[in-house]
Protein backbone atom coordinates (compact mmCIF):
# COMPACT_ATOMS: atom_id res chain seq x y z
CA UNK A 1 0.00 0.00 0.00
CA UNK A 2 2.90 2.22 0.54
CA UNK A 3 4.19 1.84 -2.11
CA UNK A 4 1.08 2.65 -4.56
CA UNK A 5 1.05 5.71 -2.70
CA UNK A 6 4.46 6.66 -3.02
CA UNK A 7 4.18 6.48 -7.10
CA UNK A 8 1.30 8.34 -6.86
CA UNK A 9 2.64 11.27 -5.05
CA UNK A 10 5.75 10.60 -7.62
CA UNK A 11 3.66 11.23 -10.05
CA UNK A 12 1.37 13.94 -8.72
CA UNK A 13 4.47 15.41 -8.10
CA UNK A 14 5.77 15.39 -11.44
CA UNK A 15 2.96 16.05 -12.93
CA UNK A 16 2.11 19.45 -11.07
CA UNK A 17 6.15 20.48 -11.28
CA UNK A 18 5.17 20.18 -15.62
CA UNK A 19 2.36 22.64 -14.78
CA UNK A 20 4.81 25.36 -13.33
CA UNK A 21 7.04 25.24 -16.05
CA UNK A 22 4.23 25.05 -18.80
CA UNK A 23 1.74 27.33 -17.47
CA UNK A 24 1.65 31.21 -18.64
CA UNK A 25 -0.17 32.45 -15.48
CA UNK A 26 2.39 33.26 -12.84
CA UNK A 27 -0.44 33.05 -10.19
CA UNK A 28 -1.16 29.19 -11.34
CA UNK A 29 2.36 28.36 -11.61
CA UNK A 30 2.99 29.26 -8.04
CA UNK A 31 -0.20 27.39 -6.83
CA UNK A 32 0.92 24.39 -9.06
CA UNK A 33 4.24 24.87 -6.99
CA UNK A 34 2.79 24.52 -3.84
CA UNK A 35 0.77 21.30 -5.08
CA UNK A 36 4.18 19.65 -5.72
CA UNK A 37 5.72 20.75 -2.38
CA UNK A 38 2.62 18.60 -0.58
CA UNK A 39 3.17 16.23 -2.75
CA UNK A 40 6.76 16.15 -1.79
CA UNK A 41 6.13 15.99 1.89
CA UNK A 42 3.68 12.91 1.36
CA UNK A 43 6.87 11.05 -0.07
CA UNK A 44 8.55 12.20 2.64
CA UNK A 45 5.91 10.48 4.80
CA UNK A 46 5.47 7.38 3.23
CA UNK A 47 9.33 7.21 3.66
CA UNK A 48 8.72 6.89 7.70
CA UNK A 49 10.60 10.82 7.56
CA UNK A 50 7.52 12.34 9.24
CA UNK A 51 9.18 15.32 10.61
CA UNK A 52 10.56 16.55 6.63
CA UNK A 53 7.72 16.34 5.46
CA UNK A 54 5.68 18.35 7.83
CA UNK A 55 8.95 20.70 7.39
CA UNK A 56 8.23 20.56 4.03
CA UNK A 57 4.79 21.46 4.16
CA UNK A 58 5.23 24.26 6.81
CA UNK A 59 8.64 26.18 5.47
CA UNK A 60 8.17 25.83 2.39
CA UNK A 61 4.44 25.43 1.47
CA UNK A 62 3.68 27.32 4.03
CA UNK A 63 6.36 30.34 4.09
CA UNK A 64 7.29 30.49 1.10
CA UNK A 65 5.22 29.73 -0.76
CA UNK A 66 3.22 33.06 0.67
CA UNK A 67 6.02 35.29 0.31
CA UNK A 68 6.30 33.93 -3.34
CA UNK A 69 2.35 34.60 -4.22
CA UNK A 70 2.37 37.74 -2.10
CA UNK A 71 5.14 39.33 -3.92
CA UNK A 72 3.73 37.98 -7.55
CA UNK A 73 0.48 39.12 -6.34
CA UNK A 74 2.67 42.77 -5.56
CA UNK A 75 4.09 43.21 -8.61
CA UNK A 76 1.00 42.79 -10.42
CA UNK A 77 2.34 40.59 -13.09
CA UNK A 78 0.36 40.01 -15.91
CA UNK A 79 0.03 36.47 -17.79
CA UNK A 80 2.87 35.44 -20.32
CA UNK A 81 1.74 36.12 -23.65
CA UNK A 82 2.06 33.01 -26.05
CA UNK A 83 4.60 32.78 -28.46
CA UNK A 84 4.92 30.29 -31.04
CA UNK A 85 7.44 27.37 -30.19
CA UNK A 86 11.29 27.19 -31.14
CA UNK A 87 11.25 23.91 -33.34
CA UNK A 88 15.18 23.48 -33.00
CA UNK A 89 14.75 23.62 -28.99
CA UNK A 90 11.85 21.56 -28.71
CA UNK A 91 13.36 18.97 -30.71
CA UNK A 92 16.54 19.48 -27.97
CA UNK A 93 14.39 19.38 -25.14
CA UNK A 94 12.96 15.72 -26.07
CA UNK A 95 16.04 14.62 -27.39
CA UNK A 96 17.43 15.29 -23.90
CA UNK A 97 14.51 14.31 -22.29
CA UNK A 98 14.63 10.79 -23.80
CA UNK A 99 18.27 10.75 -23.39
CA UNK A 100 18.03 11.04 -19.88
CA UNK A 101 15.51 8.91 -18.96
CA UNK A 102 16.91 5.82 -20.83
CA UNK A 103 20.16 6.51 -18.84
CA UNK A 104 18.52 6.17 -15.47
CA UNK A 105 17.05 3.22 -16.77
CA UNK A 106 19.89 1.40 -17.53
CA UNK A 107 21.47 2.52 -14.53
CA UNK A 108 18.27 0.80 -12.50
CA UNK A 109 18.15 -2.04 -14.19
CA UNK A 110 22.12 -2.72 -14.05
CA UNK A 111 22.39 -2.35 -10.68
CA UNK A 112 20.94 -4.71 -8.10
CA UNK A 113 20.39 -3.09 -5.17
CA UNK A 114 17.18 -1.19 -6.64
CA UNK A 115 15.35 -4.75 -6.34
CA UNK A 116 16.07 -5.76 -3.35
CA UNK A 117 13.08 -4.52 -0.56
CA UNK A 118 14.25 -3.22 2.88
CA UNK A 119 13.00 -4.58 6.18
CA UNK A 120 10.37 -1.69 7.82
CA UNK A 121 12.20 0.74 10.23
CA UNK A 122 12.24 -0.12 14.01
CA UNK A 123 9.61 1.89 15.65
CA UNK A 124 10.64 4.70 18.48
CA UNK A 125 8.86 5.09 21.58
CA UNK A 126 8.96 8.98 21.31
CA UNK A 127 8.16 10.61 17.65
CA UNK A 128 10.66 12.97 16.64
CA UNK A 129 8.46 15.37 15.95
CA UNK A 130 6.84 15.33 19.36
CA UNK A 131 10.08 16.20 20.77
CA UNK A 132 11.12 19.04 18.27
CA UNK A 133 7.63 20.44 19.67
CA UNK A 134 8.22 20.14 23.01
CA UNK A 135 12.21 21.75 22.91
CA UNK A 136 10.34 24.40 20.81
CA UNK A 137 7.89 25.29 22.90
CA UNK A 138 9.41 24.79 25.89
CA UNK A 139 12.83 26.55 25.28
CA UNK A 140 12.45 28.56 22.68
CA UNK A 141 8.61 30.19 22.90
CA UNK A 142 9.66 33.15 23.72
CA UNK A 143 12.13 33.50 20.17
CA UNK A 144 9.44 32.03 18.55
CA UNK A 145 6.63 34.35 19.15
CA UNK A 146 9.42 37.80 18.71
CA UNK A 147 9.99 36.04 15.05
CA UNK A 148 6.13 35.66 14.40
CA UNK A 149 5.62 39.58 15.42
CA UNK A 150 8.88 40.42 13.03
CA UNK A 151 7.19 38.82 10.51
CA UNK A 152 4.02 40.12 11.11
CA UNK A 153 5.47 44.09 10.90
CA UNK A 154 7.48 43.50 7.94
CA UNK A 155 4.31 42.08 5.99
CA UNK A 156 2.90 45.40 7.10
CA UNK A 157 5.64 47.55 6.41
CA UNK A 158 5.57 46.23 3.07
CA UNK A 159 1.68 46.74 2.18
CA UNK A 160 1.81 49.89 3.65
CA UNK A 161 5.05 51.06 1.35
CA UNK A 162 3.57 49.58 -1.20
CA UNK A 163 0.41 50.87 -1.37
CA UNK A 164 -0.61 53.65 -4.28
CA UNK A 165 -1.35 57.00 -2.75
CA UNK A 166 -4.62 57.73 -2.52
CA UNK A 167 -4.53 61.58 -3.94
Amino acid sequence: MLQVAFWFFASLMVLFGTCVVLLRNPVSCAMCLVMSFISLAALFVTLDANFIGIIQVLVYAGAVMVLFLFIIMLLDLRTEKSRRLNFGATVGGVLVIVGFLSIMTQVILANPAFAKTLPPLAGNQVSDVKLVGMTLFHSFGLPFEVVGVLLLSATVGVIVLSRKSLR
